[in-house]
């Protein structure tokens, strides 16, 4: 699963591009309207989702026992499908498990790409249930024409981002396609096939807009994607219960996958997959820019040093301040398009403090570099924790989390639901 054609994953405000004067979200290209804005509210429309309200929110936090999430209380995860029922299976002690996914294509992940695995961790530990991760490296080798074997090595790096985030290794499945499928992956493929089985070429043309010059792989692939939310893809999880249902954390570009997936799933005899969808991660530039893997100016890299992440921020993040100071503390900062308040809004944990710089910075006493300074120092200290924990993922720690191993009675409880 991946963030708007993974590795580019364009946003909200910005320049207008005057190609384009509709947005458009699907899971391969995301791009503003005529004023390079993402229309959340309008985008939640045509989806068909709904939004997660702050009643949602003091319900898992009261069902857990423990606050939520930053990424929850700022609704950047904002949207849901069937979260209330997620809630309520919970609440009566029925088990569900969580799936996301990550496209395998570059060496090192950046910011955006942690997004949903921090969310996902503090999912897995609030509720203690199983996580299953999916690993496209076979998408990756479909749509950016990737040799085989080194998608494959491009997904046991990535596993090692993954696994730093924090997962429980007896609640948690990774897994590759390609690995999957060639070893005991045989749940997973017969569903695959089902649902490629009850998918029309004219409803995956209209979901995902495929055209007669589609290869055929990039056709099927759809069905890779859908299959994980079925809990039989996994009998060393769960055994062949059909019952259990599945919460999905992503970015809202996936959502069509998971429309298409919950079309099938009644006729299937399963029950569809519960979402919670958030929106996209800024580039540097501005949230009209593109994260890219070739441009590692656009983004903040897990890889990067403590002065490449200063030297970043401080020349490429896009400022609403005013050109000179003496504007800038006349007019304040124009938040709804600075990249630093967007970025404190992702990685600042204190509350207080980020409600202080909001009216400081907004009304122009907090000088751009100021504010700058605090974010610098937030990331370097995130991506320095981040790496020191990767370090310690070895071979054999992978090995542990993709190997194809009996964990049910970590999976489900002893009486069932």
């Amino acid at each position: 699963m991946q963030q708007a054609v993974d590795e580019q994953i364009a946003c909200g405000t910005g320049a207008p591009d005057a190609a384009q004067d509709t947005q458009v979200v699907t899971p391969w290209d995301v791009s503003g309207g005529t004023d390079g804005k993402i229309d959340y509210d309008k985008l939640t429309r045509e989806f068909g989702v709904a939004a997660i309200d702050d009643n949602l929110i003091q319900r898992v936090e009261k069902l857990t026992g423990k606050p939520a999430h930053p990424f929850l209380k700022r609704h950047i995860f904002f949207a849901h499908r069937d979260l209330k029922e997620i809630l309520d299976c919970y609440e009566k002690k029925i088990p569900f498990y969580l799936y996301t996914g990550r496209g395998p294509s570059s060496e090192a992940l950046h910011l955006g790409h942690l997004i949903p695995f921090m969310f996902t961790q503090y999912l897995q530990e609030a509720f203690q249930v199983p996580l299953v991760i999916q690993l496209t490296d076979d998408e990756k080798a479909l749509w950016r024409g990737l040799d085989i074997k080194e998608s494959q090595r491009l997904a046991r790096e990535n596993c090692k981002d993954i696994i730093a985030c924090g997962f429980d290794v007896n609640r948690t499945f990774i897994f590759s396609d390609f690995g999957y499928m060639g070893n005991g992956g045989g749940g997973f493929y017969e569903n695959i096939v089902s649902i490629q089985r009850a998918v029309t070429m004219n409803q995956v043309r209209g979901i995902f807009g495929f055209t007669m010059e589609s290869n055929i792989g990039k056709i099927a692939f759809p069905a890779v994607q859908a299959a994980p939310s079925f809990p039989t893809s996994f009998p060393h999880m769960f055994g062949h219960r059909r019952d259990i249902r599945c919460l999905i954390p992503c970015a809202i570009d996936q959502d069509p996958y998971f429309r298409m997936t919950r079309d099938v799933a009644p006729r299937l005899n399963y029950q569809k997959p519960a979402l919670i969808e958030s929106r996209f991660f800024p580039a540097l530039q501005g949230e009209s820019g593109k994260m890219s893997a070739s441009d590692t100016t656009s983004a903040i890299f897990t890889n990067d040093t403590p002065k490449q992440i200063k030297d970043k921020v401080n020349r490429y993040a896009f400022s609403g301040g005013g050109a000179t100071i003496a504007e800038h503390r006349e007019k304040g900062c124009n938040l709804a398009v600075d990249v630093t308040w967007k970025y404190l809004n992702f990685f600042m944990s204190d509350d207080k403090k980020l409600k202080q710089i909001e009216s400081e910075y907004g009304s122009g006493q907090m000088l751009v570099g100021e504010a700058k300074a605090v974010l610098v120092k937030i990331l370097q200290d995130i991506v320095a924790q981040h790496q020191e924990a990767r370090a310690l993922v070895t071979d054999s720690i992978v090995d542990a989390f993709m190997a194809v191993r009996p964990m049910q009675a970590a999976c489900l409880p002893p009486s069932g639901p």
